[in-house]
C-alpha cells in the first residue's frame, strides 16, 4: 500500500525526483551499496528459508557434481568430435565420456528416492535437491521430475555459466549471489548427501560438509560418494590420515557407493527405514 502511494507522488519537483526520496526498500542502487552486505546476506538466507517451508521441503537428498560430464545419449557424439581434437583435448573429453555411468546413477537415484515420496508429520523428505546447472545436478533433477515428483535448484550468478536446467521444479528453483549462503542452504534442510565426481566445486561443497561434521557443528549424515576410483585417484584420504593431519576414523563419515542402490541402501540403514521409506516399528531414529 505504501508503495502504491509512494508511485502516485508527483514527480514533477527536483525533491521527489532525487534518488535520496526513494523508499528504502525500492531503492535498488541503496541496497546495492557495500555497506548493505549484512542485508543482502539476510535477504539471501531468509528468501529460500520461506520459500521452502511454504513448499512444506522438510528435509533434503542433496546431490554435488561436475557440471561437464555427458550424459549417456550424449557419449557417442562427444567421443566422435574427439577424433577430431588434438589428443590431449581428446584424452579429456574421453575421461568425461566414460563417467557418463554416474550421470546415470545421479539420475536412477534422484528417481529412485522420490518415488517413495517419503512424507514425515506433513513435511516431505529426502526432496532432491541439486545446484540448479547441467550434468550431474541436470540428472539429479531429471530423475525427479520423471518420477513425477518436485525437486529444488539452488543456482548462482556465474560469469560463464549457468542457466537453471529444465528440470528443476520452478518455484523451488532459486538464485544466489553469495556462495556461503547458497552452501548454507545446501545443508540447512540436508538429510543425506550424495557427492558424484567433480571439479574444485564439489570438492569444496564435500569438504566443508565432512569438516562441519567432522567439528561437530552438523549432525552427522550419510556422506555418499560415489565412483571410489575416481576419488581415490584424485584424493588421497588414506594419506591425509596416515600423515595424521586428520584421524583414521574420519574416514568413516563417507560411505563408498557406485549404484543408486547403494545410496539408497546407505541411507535406509542410516535411518532405519523400511524399503518403502517408512521408518521400521523396532528402530530408533
Amino acid at each position: 500500500m505504501e508503495a502504491g502511494f509512494a508511485d502516485s507522488i508527483d514527480n514533477s519537483t527536483p525533491q521527489t525526483r532525487h534518488p535520496a526520496y526513494r523508499l528504502a526498500f525500492r531503492d535498488e542502487d541503496f541496497l546495492l551499496r557495500e555497506e548493505l552486505r549484512p542485508v543482502r546476506f539476510q535477504l539471501e538466507l531468509l528468501k529460500p528459508t520461506m520459500v521452502l517451508d511454504e513448499a512444506r521441503v522438510g528435509s533434503t537428498l542433496v546431490m554435488y557434481g561436475s557440471a561437464r560430464i555427458p550424459p549417456p545419449e550424449a557419449t557417442d557424439e562427444a567421443l566422435r568430435q574427439a577424433e577430431q581434437l588434438p589428443e590431449e583435448e581428446a584424452v579429456v573429453v574421453r575421461n568425461l565420456a566414460k563417467k557418463a555411468k554416474y550421470y546415470a546413477e545421479a539420475y536412477r537415484l534422484a528417481r529412485m528416492v522420490t518415488e517413495k515420496s517419503i512424507v514425515e508429520e506433513g513435511q516431505r523428505q529426502f526432496v532432491v535437491c541439486s545446484g540448479g546447472g547441467p550434468s550431474i545436478m541436470e540428472a539429479a533433477n531429471r530423475g525427479a521430475s520423471d518420477a513425477g515428483g518436485e525437486s529444488i535448484g539452488l543456482n548462482i550468478i556465474l560469469p560463464h555459466e549457468q542457466a537453471p536446467n529444465p528440470y528443476v521444479t520452478p518455484y523451488l528453483s532459486l538464485n544466489f549471489h553469495y556462495f556461503a549462503l547458497r552452501k548454507m542452504h545446501f545443508l540447512i534442510r540436508a538429510r543425506a548427501v550424495a557427492v558424484f565426481p567433480g571439479g574444485f566445486g564439489t570438492m569444496d561443497e564435500m569438504f566443508e560438509l565432512l569438516t562441519l561434521i567432522q567439528t561437530g557443528k552438523m549432525k552427522r549424515i550419510p556422506v555418499l560418494l560415489f565412483g571410489k576410483d575416481f576419488w581415490t585417484r584424485v584424493l588421497n584420504f588414506e594419506a591425509i590420515a596416515e600423515e595424521g593431519t586428520i584421524s583414521k576414523k574420519d574416514l568413516d563419515l563417507i560411505t563408498w557407493c557406485e549404484t543408486a542402490e547403494d545410496g539408497w541402501d546407505a541411507i535406509r540403514e542410516f535411518y532405519c527405514l523400511k524399503e518403502n521409506g517408512a521408518v521400521g516399528m523396532d528402530c530408533e531414529v
